[in-house]
């Protein structure tokens, strides 16, 4: 049993670094899942920010939340894609061929878009400090607010997955992260719902982006986080549970 699982972790490492050769020799898939985030932010805080009543004397502190879910979900993009290509070049198949764990390939491409996503959250941040953030968050708040942000790029990395292994074009693989993207901006991510129609105050109160954000807001600003909290984590491991299994059924008979 230790020797399998040595065994698999190996593997698991191997496929890892084969994916994050991939990002460093193209480091324009980071910037580029950063550029509209930031440009967004800069919009709203320079240009809508004046305009949009949140509560809050720092706009940017009540944005940042937000921001960080729209890089993270444009991200996530990039996984359906390289998955969608490694499928039609005949390479996973390749790899089933030969002796190492299959679930490894998988893997591979996850927990590389963990690692890039963190990139580009960090980048995303420091931008955020230099237009005025502010936190008074404690280290245990912010691995709080990290393990959400890290709950929730697995959630959509798996939905993802599930895309570039059906797709059947390149085109297809990468159109699914669009109504991710666009989701943050029908929550309190930008403004709070209060200010919305009712059909669609609804509806952003009880769509998973609003407790995400309103958690996350809540620690970075050492607020009290409530119940928010606990519906984020049960969103972000309902959607990565039931999304992990449909990509391994997805990816089970692309191996067959």
């Amino acid at each position: 049993m230790e020797t399998a699982k040595n065994h698999f972790f190996s593997d698991m490492s191997v496929m890892l670094g084969r994916s994050m050769r991939h990002i460093f020799r193209s480091m324009d898939t980071i910037f580029t899942v950063c550029i509209t985030p930031i440009a967004m932010m800069l919009l709203f805080v320079y240009v809508f920010g004046g305009a949009i009543q949140t509560g809050t004397d720092n706009y940017v502190n009540y944005l940042l939340p937000g921001i960080l879910l729209m890089a993270i979900a444009s991200g996530v993009a990039y996984v359906a894609y390289r998955l969608f290509l490694d499928k039609q070049r005949g390479i996973i198949e390749r790899f089933h061929s030969m002796p190492i764990a299959r679930s490894t390939v998988l893997w591979g491409h996850v927990l590389t878009s963990v690692v890039s996503n963190v990139i580009s959250v960090v980048v995303i941040i420091l931008v955020a400090l230099i237009m005025g953030f502010r936190s008074s968050a404690g280290v245990l708040s912010w691995l709080a607010v990290a393990g959400i942000l890290v709950l929730f790029t697995l959630a959509l990395t798996w939905i993802a997955a599930i895309a570039g292994l059906s797709a059947k074009t390149v085109e297809g693989a990468s159109a699914f992260s669009y109504p991710l993207i666009f989701l943050p901006f029908i929550s309190s991510a930008f403004v709070p719902t209060e200010s919305m129609p009712k059909a669609v105050r609804v509806f952003a109160e009880n769509q998973p982006v609003t407790s995400i954000v309103e958690a996350i807001r809540a620690l970075l600003s050492s607020q009290p986080v409530g119940n928010d909290i606990w519906v984020a984590l049960a969103w972000c491991l309902g959607i990565m549970i039931v999304a992990y299994l449909f990509a391994m059924r997805a990816y089970k008979r692309n191996a067959a």
